[in-house]
């Protein structure tokens, strides 16, 4: 009996440390749920959550701020209208956790983050297979929310793809493209390239050029051997030291100063030309306005003048005709045979 009595005392102690410890677990669990500080979400993920676990921390880039609650599938959380079809969106997987308010501040409100560019993605903790909810802001113009058919339980958040989700979709694309892709005539043309470069190589035009090429490289090592490059090198050396004494000559120095002040004194004129257009334009506009005087007085003394001229030339015609008039008076009468 006493064996038996510290047996069941043994199992005893044994379930009370179970229930401990799975009461512990629960709690460990909903912390979040029964803190009064945190703040449930939910978002809906198009990819596999494989890994992805309830207690998984939910973190802003890197910084843990709450933890998932709940994980399951939308067809089962919100219920299809009747007679519609079973869509993409009812094909998604839903995601809830709680965010700790006291480790993200002040913040605005989800509406306003979401506009912003707020959105939830799976991240990979290490190589694992252990997953985690990571809350960053993208650009929102190349991820828009999603719409969903239902009125959320909490507030939404929309997610993006994973970078693991995003690298098997561009390699998904690529295949797709290579499948369609022609590639037996791919590689006909290809096969048909090279045989066109052996041939030029070979025989054709672009061989011709490296023949040449070749013979005018052992031209030119031909003539570089036999040249004399020393004298060559010698001459040069005597051409430089002549321009040398050439450049430092007393003639090249007061030609080059002649030269300065010549530069000088164009300079000087130039700036004086300003002042000379401007004095030569007042005097042609003081000769303009005394010759439109002149003409102004001229035009009356030219009338009279020509007035008097015509009187002088009448005064000169009756003189001519009648030169007793000037002496004795009026002309003498008609002949009775001129009147009618």
């Amino acid at each position: 009996m006493p064996q038996a009595g510290g047996l069941y005392l043994r199992v005893g102690a044994l379930v009370l440390a179970g229930l401990a410890l799975g009461i512990g677990f629960v709690l460990f669990l909903t912390a979040d749920r029964l803190s009064g500080s945190s703040q449930q979400f939910e978002t809906y993920i198009r990819e596999s959550v494989q890994g992805l676990e309830v207690g998984a921390a939910v973190r802003y880039r890197g910084v843990s701020i709450g933890r998932i609650s709940e994980i399951g599938l939308v067809s089962a959380e919100y219920r299809r209208p009747q007679g519609d079809p079973f869509g993409a969106a009812f094909q998604l997987v839903y995601v809830r956790f709680a965010v700790d308010n006291s480790r993200i501040g002040e913040t605005p409100n989800v509406e306003e983050a979401i506009k912003l560019g707020l959105r939830v993605r799976i991240a990979a903790q290490g190589i694992t297979g252990v997953n985690y909810l990571e809350l960053d802001f993208v650009d929102p113009e190349r991820f828009p929310p999603r719409a969903v058919p239902w009125e959320p339980r909490y507030p939404y958040v929309p997610a993006i793809p994973s970078t693991v989700a995003q690298v098997q979709s561009a390699a998904e694309q690529l295949l797709q493209k290579l499948q369609t892709a022609d590639l037996p005539a791919l590689l006909d043309n290809v096969i048909g390239l090279v045989s066109e470069l052996r041939g030029q190589v070979k025989d054709g035009d672009l061989a011709v050029t490296l023949r040449e090429a070749a013979e005018l490289m052992r031209t030119l090592r031909t003539t570089a051997a036999e040249a004399n490059v020393p004298g060559a090198l010698a001459e040069l050396r005597g051409t430089a030291e002549d321009a040398r004494k050439l450049l430092g000559s007393r003639e090249v120095t007061q030609a080059l100063s002649n030269a300065a002040a010549a530069t000088a004194d164009l300079r000087g004129a130039a700036a004086r030309l300003p002042g000379s257009m401007t004095n030569l334009d007042a005097s042609l506009r003081s000769v303009r306005s005394a010759t439109t005087d002149i003409q102004a007085e001229l035009a009356p003394i030219l009338r009279d003048l020509r007035a008097a001229v015509a009187n002088l030339r009448d005064t000169t015609e009756q003189l001519r005709r009648y030169p007793s008039q000037a002496i004795f008076g009026a002309p003498p009468p008609a002949p009775p045979g001129s009147r009618r």
